[in-house]
């Protein structure tokens, strides 16, 4: 597997049916519990209350994906899941990511963001709080594994 360099150009768009195998693959490789299943993926790329954004480089190079939901008539949206393939950690792509879904929640008119993070995931809770976001609250057991969640918000 070739490495993506630092300095690729990490491009964001919506995905597409024909993304479905990947986005299956990255989430079983990155997620122990609490993961999407085909067919929710595949109901979510069509869904209006749901987005789902990869990333990818070099000409298509899928890097990795993130999902936002929007409630009917609520003002805040919702980060519900975001990943990375290993070799892309580290290199800007949990950031475009976030960009894009911050934009896609912005065009919707939502005020502002949260999203919920493992207690022990400090890699991810250090990009959140270096993009802006801060803690709101704890949830005890909130995962399917009994792992404590942070939830965290960024006013947009």
């Amino acid at each position: 597997m070739t490495p993506t360099p630092a300095t690729a150009a990490v491009r964001v768009r919506r995905a597409e049916l024909s993304d479905l195998d990947d986005l299956v693959a990255l989430e079983d490789a990155t997620f122990d519990s609490d993961r999407l299943s085909r067919a929710q993926y595949r109901r979510h790329l069509d869904s209006d209350t749901a987005q789902v954004l990869v990333a990818s480089a070099n000409h298509r190079r899928f890097l990795g994906t993130a999902v936002v939901f929007f409630r009917k008539g609520s003002r805040v949206a919702r980060l519900y899941s975001i990943a990375s393939k290993p070799e892309a950690r580290g290199k800007g792509v949990g950031s475009a990511l976030i960009a894009a879904v911050e934009g896609a929640a912005r065009a919707r008119h939502c005020q502002s963001l949260r999203l919920e993070v493992r207690t022990d995931n400090e890699t991810a809770m250090r990009l959140y709080e270096r993009l802006g976001y801060r803690q709101i609250g704890r949830y005890a057991r909130y995962y399917q594994d009994g792992a404590d969640a942070w939830r965290y918000e960024k006013v947009l």
